[in-house]
């Protein structure tokens, strides 16, 4: 649902409200809480959709679970969006109060994927060749994935740079299916 034009308006006037009030940094923290806790919790997230528990009882859970560890706008907002019965769009809101902070930060988040994990010295040169190539500050977000074999893939705004193995694997499977070679009878 990430992406969803309801996630979408919603995170943007929370967005605008917590810049209004001068809150965004803790509205950010708890977004990231947020998005984080139903990343991690598959059950909330069941219990979010489920239509058989009452919209009370949602509202006691998720006081419970961010009352004490977010801020007051926060949890006045979860509480409306589950009023309004909105609670299935509360991680995709999350994750789109979450990207909009960081683009009105100038934070660009690069996304790195490796077959083993690297070094910190491998780290800030990717780091800094990205913020050279945007011309943002940079957050890094790795992934450790065996089907790479070799090299990485680095995917940052709308670019991608490919130099795995797998890659250039399934690049040669593509060019040896388009077969070339005409028999001469």
């Amino acid at each position: 649902m990430r992406g969803s034009r309801v996630a979408l308006r919603y995170a943007k006037s929370l967005f605008d409200l917590a810049l209004e009030q001068k809150v965004s940094e803790a509205v950010f923290a708890d977004m990231e809480l947020v998005e984080k806790t139903c990343t991690e919790s598959a059950e909330l997230v069941v219990l979010l959709n489920s239509p058989i528990v009452t919209t009370d009882r949602k509202i006691a859970i998720m006081n419970d679970i961010f009352k004490d560890k977010t801020s007051a706008l926060t949890m006045a907002f979860i509480n409306i969006i589950l009023t309004k019965r909105r609670e299935q769009y509360i991680p995709a809101i999350a994750a789109e109060f979450v990207e909009m902070y960081k683009k009105h930060m100038g934070i660009e988040v690069a996304y790195l994927t490796t077959a083993t994990k690297i070094d910190d010295a491998t780290r800030q040169t990717i780091i800094d060749l990205v913020a050279k190539q945007s011309g943002k500050k940079v957050e890094l977000v790795e992934k450790v994935d065996a089907d790479v074999i070799g090299g990485f893939i680095l995917r940052y705004g709308d670019n991608q740079v490919d130099t795995s193995i797998a890659g250039k694997i399934r690049a040669l499977k593509k060019e040896f299916e388009q077969n070339l070679y005409v028999k001469e009878y």
